[in-house]
């Protein structure tokens, strides 16, 4: 699955803002989370009370594991009238110990009847024993008693049918909406399991351990198309017009992934080298929206089975743009489902950006296909294992397919996001017990997707990409159709050392330009698991401290914190109980040799070849940690930048800026440090490396702009405006250059015209006066039709007209830049009408309310309001998004992380939830 945290409508720095309190020493961000359910928990010596009042048989919240699903025979009709749907199943389960009951979870489900039958019985056609049925709403489960005690080693079937309404959320089978060119609302039925939701479906044995066989049936009118995992074998026609689809039976796999879809969508399809058929839909006004989409899963897919050595197993692959859906897509085993801005590319309004982030969940979706699908985690504590390799792969997929996008450089963000979240003392490690469905949702974050993906990434590096590419084969293909945890990896990974890779020493290079300080196997498989539960099963990030003496590096290792300061009564016991095992490289201004130590003790002490003006460690930034330089270390390297940046890779500069700005706010560092490092930015040539310095100068400005600092806000404004001024006026307003060009382009001109710098403002006001009198047809380019629309956003005719056209778009590229300019409104009554919108969910849709708020709050004239509004709204909000949800925690951290006084942190500390 895709979070939208991946890329939410506008993009959050929550742990930045921690980073400008550095003037204040303070960190409003750094305890604030929000709180887990625990309804669940309950007196473990006393069995539970069912919803009748007998007692029920089962108290775990996991399922007992004496009962084995094999096969589930699901038939399901929706009627998108009357907004409900029947359905019954027959499940084929295997008895591994004798039981008089058989738990299953199933949540708002309405069981109509229950039934047994012997595997005798079947065979014979003799009908079956009927089960008394007790519900326990607490756990999400239910309790089937059967008259006689089920018999180890035999196979019995339960046939059970059902109804429900469908789902008002954006979980279990739920109905979707959207409007045609023509003004027709029209409905579909979909379907998102991912993690417990598919007891909202259908009773089973929701757990990733139960894999089972699906065979699926769909009753549907007409007009609609039904889609499901596998293709369609058969369809029967009944009386009255209707029609039922039969799928093939499913490949062994987890309930999460089960999907089916009923809507009335058009598709464009092609076919890979190995003969899979790819299918991509939309709503019909929009299949024009569909092509990137399918020359990137065709030739994604073949590049997925080539790198695996893996076959995709399924003979079709569909892709499916759903216009309510709460992440940013979902893996389901042979349809995809996605959130419409992952999915659909438009020539007209799509940017090099949105290009970029398609191309990556799609990358991310398919990868799952490998990673989640064929092997899944025992678990979801191991829920990184799917997640972070997925968010792995799209950094090597999309390299190898789409270069040109150079994805490569933005991997670092990847890392430079979670990083700010992991350096609060409320983080979490990759892996941690998970037990409920609202503990299990909150796994779904930047630590498991993000994190996850980073510390691959490291030890990708550190292994090679040869070695580290073999172990994950061997995992996949040792794995395949079963589950899996950590250790598993480690031992593949490790493993993946063929004995012909070994050396008379011991060692097992990862390619022929390593030194010495490689990987030695002095076990079977010690060394990498022994150095990665250092990284999965503590949280945190390592702060390297480097001190040069001479030809001696003194390296001491620590618990990086932001918030949490060295002189604080609890810093000691927070540094104590934390050690890495940390992979690490560095260069030096001596030689080009990338020199590398596992450091594995809390201080130790490395000999230089030769002497050295200066040293940089985490090459590349290939590593998961922060680097500080004491002595002269820092002025050393910004004595190189100044002199001669080009001396240093392009990464290790973003590296160092990131870094410095990571120290000034964990109170490590002078903000006037900082400052000095980005001098030379003058002089940057690479386009990453110039926007990462630009965003956390901006970053401090919106701060003080925030705080009505005037001074120091205009100071800054003025600084920046003629500090890069030559580089903003050699921006043109177009969609000309590379993917970075693009979005440098992007970024400064939406910072010259956040600044209200006179010739953007003109430029942008006068494309939009055009656009306006074409009645939007003057097409305008798509790196900038954001900024153009914010400027014209901020008359009252603009503003008006730019609402209007966001209803009737067809563009989901479009209506996010619509929803921004909108948003970026200095009039407090239209920021209330677009909450308003986002609450009725119509005009404005319910699945963009957490976005559209976090938009809001970014501005001076919108942070209390959006925080007022949450705080006086927070029951309804909680009826419309689970607790746990991504979308809570966008509300949560996109209304409160702009705050940056005492008096805020007070107030967010003392509300009650």
């Amino acid at each position: 699955m895709v979070n939208s945290h991946r890329k939410p409508m506008f993009t959050i720095h929550t742990g930045f803002y921690c980073l400008v309190a550095i003037l204040l020493q303070i960190c409003i961000c750094s305890q604030f989370s929000v709180p887990s359910s625990h309804h669940f928990t309950e007196d473990p010596g006393a069995f539970p009370v069912a919803s009748n009042g007998e007692p029920f048989p089962w108290q775990e919240l996991r399922l007992p594991n004496v009962v084995i699903p094999l096969h589930y025979d699901l038939f399901v009709h929706p009627n998108l009238t009357s907004l409900d749907f029947v359905a019954s199943e027959k499940i084929e389960v295997l008895v591994s110990n004798a039981t008089q009951f058989i738990i299953l979870h199933s949540k708002d489900l309405e069981i109509t009847n229950a039934t047994l039958q012997s595997e005798e019985d079947s065979r014979y056609m003799k009908s079956g024993k009927e089960l008394k049925v007790l519900s326990y709403p607490a756990h999400q489960q239910i309790a089937l008693l059967v008259p006689e005690k089920l018999m180890p080693h035999l196979k019995y079937y339960v046939a059970i049918d059902f109804q429900a309404r469908l789902s008002d959320g954006f979980k279990g089978f739920y109905k979707s909406t959207y409007r045609t060119l023509g003004g027709e609302t029209r409905i579909l039925a979909v379907t998102d399991f991912e993690p417990t939701q598919a007891r909202m479906a259908f009773p089973c044995f929701d757990e990733p351990l139960f894999k089972a066989n699906f065979s699926i049936k769909i009753r549907r009118e007409s007009g609609h198309t039904a889609l499901s995992n596998m293709p369609k074998v058969k369809t029967i026609e009944l009386e009255g017009g209707l029609l039922e689809d039969h799928f093939e039976t499913t490949v062994k796999m987890s309930t999460y992934l089960v999907a089916y879809i009923v809507c009335d969508f058009h598709s464009v399809s092609g076919i890979t080298s190995s003969g899979v058929k790819v299918s991509i839909y939309a709503s019909p006004d929009k299949r024009n929206q569909t092509h990137y989409a399918l020359q990137a899963s065709l030739k994604l897919l073949d590049f997925y089975e080539k790198y695996f050595d893996i076959n995709y197993p399924l003979p079709k692959l569909d892709l499916i743009a759903i216009p309510d859906f709460a992440s940013g897509a979902m893996e389901n085993w042979g349809l995809i489902t996605y959130r419409e801005t992952s999915l659909l590319f438009d020539p007209k309004t799509s940017s090099a950006s949105d290009k970029l982030w398609v191309t990556r969940v799609i990358a991310h979706e398919m990868a799952h296909q490998w990673f989640g699908n064929l092997v899944t985690m025992e678990w979801w504590n191991d829920i990184w294992l799917n997640e972070g390799f997925a968010n792995y792969m799209e950094l090597i997929a999309v390299n190898a397919t789409y270069p040109e996008l150079q994805f490569d450089d933005h991997f670092l963000d990847v890392c430079f996001e979670v990083i700010t979240k992991d350096s609060l003392n409320s983080s979490r490690p990759i892996s941690k017990p998970a037990e409920t469905p609202t503990q299990i949702q909150e796994m779904f974050d930047e630590v498991s997707y993000n994190k996850g993906a980073c510390i691959l990434n490291m030890l990708k590096d550190f292994l090679g990409e040869e070695k580290f590419q073999k172990g994950i084969i061997q995992y996949l293909k040792k794995f395949s159709y079963r589950n899996a945890k950590n250790d598993d990896l480690w031992n593949s990974l490790s493993n993946s050392c063929l004995e012909s890779d070994f050396t008379s020493g011991g060692v097992c290079h990862s390619d022929s330009k390593m030194t010495n300080n490689m990987l030695t196997f002095l076990g079977e498989n010690a060394e990498v698991k022994e150095m990665m539960t250092t990284w999965t099963l503590q949280k945190g990030i390592p702060l390297l401290v480097v001190k040069q003496d001479g030809r001696s590096l003194r390296l001491q290792q620590e618990h990086f914190l932001q918030g949490v300061f060295q002189e604080d009564p609890e810093w000691r016991a927070l540094q104590e109980r934390y050690l890495w095992h940390i992979p690490l490289t560095y260069c030096t201004s001596s030689s080009n040799v990338i020199h590398r130590h596992i450091l594995k003790s809390k201080t130790d002490i490395l000999d230089l070849p030769e002497k050295t003006s200066w040293v940089k460690f985490n090459v590349d930034s290939n590593g998961y940690y922060i680097v500080h330089y004491e002595g002269h270390g820092w002025d050393q390297l910004i004595t190189q930048l100044n002199q001669n940046h080009t001396l240093l890779r392009p990464k290790d500069r973003i590296g160092l800026i990131h870094d410095v700005f990571q120290l000034v706010g964990a109170g490590r560092l002078t903000l006037d440090k900082a400052l000095d490092m980005t001098h030379y930015l003058k002089h940057e040539t690479s386009s990453p490396a110039l926007l990462k310095g630009l965003s956390y100068l901006e970053l401090f400005y919106h701060m003080m702009d925030r705080r009505n600092i005037s001074d120091v806000s205009e100071n800054l404004k003025r600084y920046l405006l003629q500090y890069f001024k030559p580089v903003i006026d050699r921006q043109s307003w177009s969609d000309e250059g590379s993917v970075w060009d693009r979005m440098l382009r992007s970024a400064l001109l939406k910072l010259a015209c956040d600044l209200n710098h006179a010739p953007c403002i003109q430029k942008a006001a006068e494309l939009f006066s055009q656009w306006m009198e074409s009645s939007g047809k003057l097409n305008i380019p798509t790196d900038v039709l954001k900024i153009v629309y914010s400027v014209g956003a901020q008359t009252t005719t603009g503003w008006n007209y730019l609402l209007e056209l966001y209803e009737l778009s067809m563009s989901s590229a479009e209506k996010y830049k619509i929803l921004y300019a909108l948003s970026t409104s200095k009039h407090q009554e239209k920021l209330q009408k677009l909450i308003e919108l986002g609450m009725e969910g119509k005009v404005i849709k319910t699945q963009d309310l957490a976005a559209l708020l976090h938009a809001i709050a970014r501005r001076p004239k919108g942070q209390q309001l959006a925080w007022d509004f949450v705080r006086e709204n927070w029951t309804h909000l909680l009826k419309k998004f689970d607790l746990g949800s991504f979308a809570i925690r966008i509300i949560i951290s996109g209304t409160t992380s702009h705050f940056s006084s005492k008096d805020k942190l007070q107030e967010i500390i003392s509300w009650n939830l």
